[in-house]
Parts: structure tokens; C-alpha cells; sequence
């Protein structure tokens, strides 16, 4: 019997043994690859941090000259920059290290895992990928210098609009309208062969198509984005269809003395009707009219702890020349040098414009410095558009209008019902809206081939209700620029509506803690700054995005603030 426990001592010990050698070679060799991924790190800045601040600045630059030369600059610096992602060695070491298991620090991981993901969307061909940049370059070159033309008279985006907006000669609305699609015609051959080209890179790398790829690699499972649509759908329809019947259709026809079975496109008082139309009686734009909206803009962010004076000193906001004529912000360096590009006018569109985009520009603003680069980003695009939708929003806000002294509490008591009203029927506007851009482009991927010009209308006939022009085909799908320029995208805004929504009820009730919500404006409450930063810009992309709304809001992302603001139920 003491001969069988000596046995079985001696087998224990031996074992016990075996482990620890075994786990001391595991644990040499994940310190091995831990070292090797550090190493890497460092000549990976090395390499991308000079070049993308490069790329950043010739890329403003191109945008507010609109000369081909500063374009050709920066889709040159592009092209190197997007080259590094194509290295394929440093891909073979980085899907090694990540099937290893042994890089286990958080935040080691955590790069790990987006540099995966950003070298495997670029493991094709230099010269098909230096192709594609090169040809989106310049499609968006055509945009920014693109004029419509009515009547002999070359129009920007800021006068059409205008014309659509003001005008209730259903005749100058259809010249105006027919003229901004002309630069789909334009650009549409382009646009497909891009599609295509991209397309062709995706399967290259085991994915279906594009779209299925650019949601991978941006950590969003294509089945829960469609589901959750589906959801949106469901969510919004019927009140989208009874506020269309009801109050949209009426109201226009009244103002252009038609029926409303004769309303057309041209009529809804936008290029492709994704903002909501003037139909109830308080005109926001008068409040603005002769406001300085870049001070209105400082004021309010410096009220809530978020000064902005050197972002303004950078930005470049008003109309040029050439200039591109939309509107976005862009962090140069990730040490603070952010930049805005808008062409303001003084009305409720640029006000939201620039409360959106400054939006933008302070979650950039406000990464914890001391995170490594790569994580010095938002959690997610979507996460950064929920912001500047949170502030955009205050725009058509009685209580913030009262708050930032544009109106008295009389006028505020007087609007507040409509302006209710305006910015639920923005919302759903734009959310049946978004459902046409990610179904086209969703589509669009999915079969280059078929017949884009039949499905876009399609898509808006079911989901905006809008009649498509009797003979019309011509590729108004590609007179809007993100499908060209910004590919897979969209979809992010409505996400971005949600989780705005969702930080509105949780800095409201928990950090203001409001009673009556329809008073809310975060007008020199620097406590919604303070929780911001803490909350949501100082984690930067440390954290997975549903894990950052976690814990900025003790909820994953969930459509249930949307509809409680927006919908009603």
C-alpha cells in the first residue's frame, strides 16, 4: 500500500512538473509574441501617424481650394497611406498573433484586434487599390465642382436648395430638381465601376460583397444591422404613413394649389426629401436670420465645458469658390488639431450643421491623450454621429432657443407644440429615408447588374411614399455623393438616432436629473460636458461600441429611446 501512494506522490510531482515547464514555455513564448506586437506598434506609428496627418491636412486643403492639384495630392498621400494597410507580411503577423491567443493585455488586444481588421479590408493589389482611390477621388472632385444649371444660370447646393425650399412654382421646383440629378448622369459609369472594382476586392478576401465587408471589418454583424432595420422599420411605418396622408401631402398641396395625388419629388422641398418640410406655421430660419451662428455655436459648447475657440481658429466655414459645398469634420492629428468645413447661411439648417459637426469635432477633441493612437478614435462612426445628432437636434429646440436668448418664454410656450411636431417629423422622415440609402446600397452590392435607376425608386416608393417622375430613368442614385464617396455608411446615421436619443434620456434623468424633459437644452450645464468626457470621448476605442453604451448608459443600444422620443409607443 506505501508503495502504491509513493507511486502515485512521485506520478503527482512528476505531473505538476511537466505543467509548469510546459506552461513556462507558454508563457515564454506568449511574452515572446507579446514583445514581437510592441515592436510592431512602434514602427507601425512610426509609419502611419506622419502620414495620416499628412493625408489629413492635404485633404482639407483639396476640399476648400477645389483645385485638381491639391486633390491629386491628397489621393497620392492616400494612396501611400492605405499601401501600409497592404503589407502583407505585417497581415501574416498580425492574423498569427491573433490566433495565438497570447496577446492578453487589454489594451494591447484591443489594437490588436482593429489593426486586424483595417490590414485585412486592404490584403488586395496595390495597383487595384491605388485604381479605386484614384477613381473616387476624382468622382469626388466632379461633386465638389459640379454647378446645376437653370435657365442659363449655374446654381450651388445652397440655391437649390432655396429654390426647392421658397418656391411654389411647381414648374421652377421641377427645373431646380431636374438640374441637381444631373450630376448623376455625370458621375454614374464611375460610381458603377467603382462599385464593381470594390466588389472584386471584397471576395478576394472571402466576403460576399463590399457592403458585407466594410460591416465586418467595422465590427457589425450584417444579419443584426438588417434585423435591426427590419425593426425600424416596423417601428416607424405606420406613423410615418399616417403623418404623410394626414398632415405632409395636405399641407403641400395646399401651398403649390394642387391635389395631393399630384404631388411629385420637386415638391417636398428637398433634393432627395430626406429632411422634413416646412408644413407647420412656426418658421425656425426667422430666429436665425441675423444671428451670428459660429458665436452662438462657441457659446453653447463653452457653456457645457466644451470650449471650442481653437477648433473655430482652424475650421473654414463659409462659402468659396470651388470650395466643397457640403459639410464634415476632420480630426488632423489625434493630439487636438480638429477642423470643420461648412458654408454657412443664417438659417436652421447650418445652425444644426454646425452644432453637428462641432459635435464631432469635441469627441475628437476630448480623447484621453494618454491612450495609443490607434485607440484615439470614437468606439465607433456611429457612436460619433450620435453625438453631433445630440446637439444638431437643439437646433429646432424651444427650450435651447429660450435658453441661448434668441427667444422670450412667450414665444417659447407659443412654438413649442410645432416645433415638437417639426422635429418628430424630421425624424421620421430621415428614418425612412436612411431605409432606402442601406437597402440600395445593400442591394446595390449585392447585384451591381440590375437595374439601379428602376430599384432607387422602388425603394422610395415603399418606404418614402414618393411617385417616381412618369418615363423618368436616369441615375439620380448616384447624385448623392455618399454612395460614391462614402460606401456603406449610411446606415450609421439612423444608428446614430438611436444611441442620441438613448444618451438624451440618460444625461437628463441621471446627471441633470430633469423632471420635465421637454425643458431640457444643456445650456451652461457643464455637468454634461463633464460626463461626456468621462463617459464617452476619453474611452476612445478601448472598448467594443455596445460595450462603451454599457457602460456610459448602464443599456447596450436599444431603439426604445428612439420610439419613446419620436414615435410614441
Amino acid at each position: 500500500m506505501k508503495a502504491k501512494v509513493g507511486n502515485l506522490r512521485w506520478f503527482i510531482v512528476l505531473l505538476i512538473s511537466v505543467l509548469l515547464v510546459l506552461w513556462g514555455c507558454d508563457s515564454k513564448e506568449n511574452n515572446e509574441m507579446t514583445n514581437e506586437f510592441r515592436q510592431f506598434l512602434k514602427e507601425y506609428e512610426a509609419k502611419v501617424i506622419p502620414l495620416a496627418k499628412a493625408y489629413n491636412l492635404a485633404y482639407f486643403n483639396a476640399t476648400i481650394s477645389g483645385k485638381a492639384k491639391d486633390y491629386q495630392k491628397s489621393a497620392d498621400l492616400e494612396i501611400q497611406l492605405t499601401k501600409i494597410y497592404t503589407n502583407r507580411d505585417d497581415f501574416a503577423k498580425l492574423k498569427k498573433w491573433k490566433a495565438s491567443g497570447a496577446i492578453t493585455d487589454p489594451l494591447l488586444k484591443r489594437q490588436l484586434d482593429l489593426l486586424y481588421n483595417a490590414y485585412l479590408e486592404h490584403q488586395i493589389d496595390e495597383k487595384k487599390l491605388e485604381a479605386m482611390i484614384k477613381l473616387q477621388t476624382e468622382i469626388e472632385r466632379k461633386f465638389s465642382t459640379f454647378r446645376a444649371e437653370v435657365n442659363g444660370k449655374k446654381l450651388t447646393d445652397n440655391e437649390i436648395e432655396e429654390i426647392l425650399k421658397t418656391s411654389t412654382d411647381s414648374r421652377e421646383l421641377k427645373a431646380a430638381w431636374e438640374a441637381s440629378k444631373e450630376v448623376g448622369a455625370l458621375v454614374a459609369p464611375e460610381v458603377l465601376r467603382l462599385v464593381k472594382m470594390r466588389n472584386e476586392a471584397a471576395r478576394e478576401l472571402g466576403f460576399k460583397n463590399f457592403h458585407e465587408m466594410r460591416l465586418v471589418v467595422n465590427e457589425q454583424d450584417p444579419e443584426k444591422i438588417k434585423l435591426l432595420f427590419d425593426e425600424l422599420d416596423d417601428l416607424t411605418r405606420s406613423a410615418f404613413e399616417k403623418l404623410k396622408r394626414e398632415e405632409i401631402d395636405p399641407a403641400l398641396a395646399k401651398r403649390y394649389g394642387i391635389k395631393p395625388s399630384q404631388l411629385m419629388p420637386w415638391h417636398y422641398q428637398n433634393r432627395f426629401f430626406q429632411e422634413a418640410p416646412k408644413i407647420y406655421k412656426v418658421d425656425l430660419d426667422q430666429y436665425y436670420q441675423n444671428q451670428d451662428l459660429v458665436k452662438l455655436t462657441r457659446d453653447f459648447y463653452d457653456g457645457i465645458g466644451l470650449p471650442i475657440d481653437d477648433l473655430i481658429k482652424h475650421s473654414d466655414l463659409y462659402e468659396k469658390e470651388g470650395k466643397y459645398q457640403h459639410a464634415y469634420c476632420t480630426d488632423i492629428d489625434r493630439e487636438g488639431d480638429v477642423r470643420v468645413v461648412a458654408n454657412v447661411k443664417p438659417n436652421m439648417y447650418w445652425m444644426n450643421t454646425l452644432l453637428h459637426e462641432f459635435g464631432h469635432a469635441v469627441y475628437d477633441k476630448f480623447h484621453d491623450p494618454k491612450l495609443p493612437w490607434t485607440l484615439r478614435e470614437p468606439a465607433h462612426i456611429f457612436t460619433t454621429e450620435a453625438i453631433a445628432m445630440l446637439f444638431g437636434r437643439f437646433a429646432a429646440n424651444p427650450a435651447w432657443l429660450k435658453d441661448m436668448g434668441l427667444i422670450n418664454p412667450v414665444e417659447e410656450e407659443r412654438i413649442a407644440p410645432d416645433c415638437f411636431r417639426i422635429q418628430r417629423l424630421e425624424q421620421l422622415v430621415f428614418s425612412r429615408w436612411a431605409q432606402v440609402m442601406y437597402r440600395f446600397e445593400k442591394s446595390m452590392y449585392e447585384n451591381p447588374d440590375q437595374d439601379l435607376n428602376a430599384l432607387w425608386w422602388e425603394l422610395k416608393e415603399k418606404y418614402q411614399l414618393l411617385k417616381k417622375p412618369a418615363g423618368r430613368n436616369a441615375p439620380d442614385w448616384a447624385s448623392k455623393i455618399h454612395i460614391a464617396t462614402v460606401p456603406a455608411y449610411y446606415h450609421n446615421y439612423l444608428m446614430g438616432e438611436l444611441l442620441a436619443s438613448q444618451l438624451f434620456y440618460h444625461i437628463s434623468k441621471d446627471i441633470l436629473h430633469a423632471q420635465d424633459l421637454k425643458e431640457v437644452s444643456f445650456v451652461n450645464r457643464p455637468e454634461v460636458g463633464k460626463y461626456l468626457i468621462e463617459y464617452v470621448f476619453k474611452p476612445g476605442k478601448r472598448y467594443p461600441w455596445n460595450e462603451m453604451i454599457r457602460r456610459a448608459t448602464g443599456e447596450y443600444l436599444t431603439p426604445s429611446y428612439f420610439a419613446k422620443q419620436f414615435v410614441g409607443e
